[in-house]
């Protein structure tokens, strides 16, 4: 029995529609629509807000959105497979729905939208972090976005919720945390996709902070930050030696001990060497 409305269950919609999961494009759809309900109402209230969905596939997370009272939903599917079940769902939703042909990375959804907007998306795996880091870093801040609800590998919704001193922790977790509250709000087996994937999953809801946790230059911040964990068993005079000459002295400024390690390093220590770097 489908609860959530009038329009056929996922499996009859991908049977009819001949819609196989394709690895090459990051496919494992989600089948339940209990489920994709419940990771809608994650993305909070929708009801006066335009949701961007990447990656909608067969709909199951976009007849979620639709069901929990989304004013619009613009839709951004690579797959040209898919878009006759979508159109289907547009149907069923008049002037709700907008799906577009294409590659997220390519297209300007602020076209298309109009704010307040939210995102939610089972993504993609092989573009997911991309866009994540690319909602996180406009070139000015606040973002178009109010919140990011965004499904992930276990590992990668990990990576972006780590806290100082865990293997988990590093670049993401500082870009996601410095501008957003990041929380993991859903984990999923993989015999909740089709296909089943080798790995475990999670949402992770992101909202958008005001102004950044911390005062630091973006730029100056990622430099500092990358040459950080890309040596990341290294102490910090030794990994950010190419950041400045004079590093340990700017480390001592900013309150960090020249022989910590990066992992120990909390995002405000970050913040402060960044702030530390751009002083002349």
């Amino acid at each position: 029995m489908n609860a959530i409305d009038n329009l056929p269950p996922l499996r009859d919609v991908i049977e009819t529609h001949g819609l196989n999961a394709r690895k090459s494009l990051g496919q494992n759809f989600l089948l339940d629509l209990n489920l994709t309900s419940k990771i809608a109402r994650q993305a909070g209230d929708v009801t006066e807000c335009d949701v961007l969905e990447i990656g909608p596939g067969p709909g199951g997370l976009t007849r979620g959105l639709l069901a929990q009272g989304a004013r619009r939903v613009l839709a951004i599917e690579k797959d040209a497979r898919c878009l006759p079940a979508l159109a289907g769902i547009s149907d069923a939703y008049p002037d709700r729905l907008q799906v577009i042909e294409g590659d997220a990375l390519e297209i300007d959804p602020l076209e298309y939208l109009t704010p307040p907007i939210r995102v939610a998306a089972n993504l993609p795996y092989n573009v997911g972090t991309e866009l994540l880091v690319r909602w996180l870093t406009p070139k000015a801040w606040p973002p178009y976005w109010q919140s990011l609800t965004l499904m992930f590998q276990l590992e990668v919704a990990h990576r972006i919720t780590a806290t100082p001193g865990s293997k988990a922790y590093g670049r993401l977790a500082i870009l996601a945390q410095w501008r957003a509250d990041a929380h993991i709000v859903i984990q999923l087996p993989p015999s909740a996709f089709t296909p089943p994937p080798k790995v475990s999953s999670a949402v992770v809801h992101l909202t958008a902070l005001p102004e950044p946790r911390f005062p630091a230059d973006a730029k100056i911040l990622s430099r500092v930050v990358a040459a950080a964990f890309g040596q990341r068993r290294k102490m910090l005079r030794a990994s950010l030696k190419g950041v400045a000459p004079d590093i340990e002295d700017r480390l001592i400024a900013a309150g960090i001990k020249p022989t910590e390690r990066a992992e120990q390093v909390a995002l405000e220590g970050f913040c402060a060497l960044a702030r530390a770097v751009a002083q002349k």
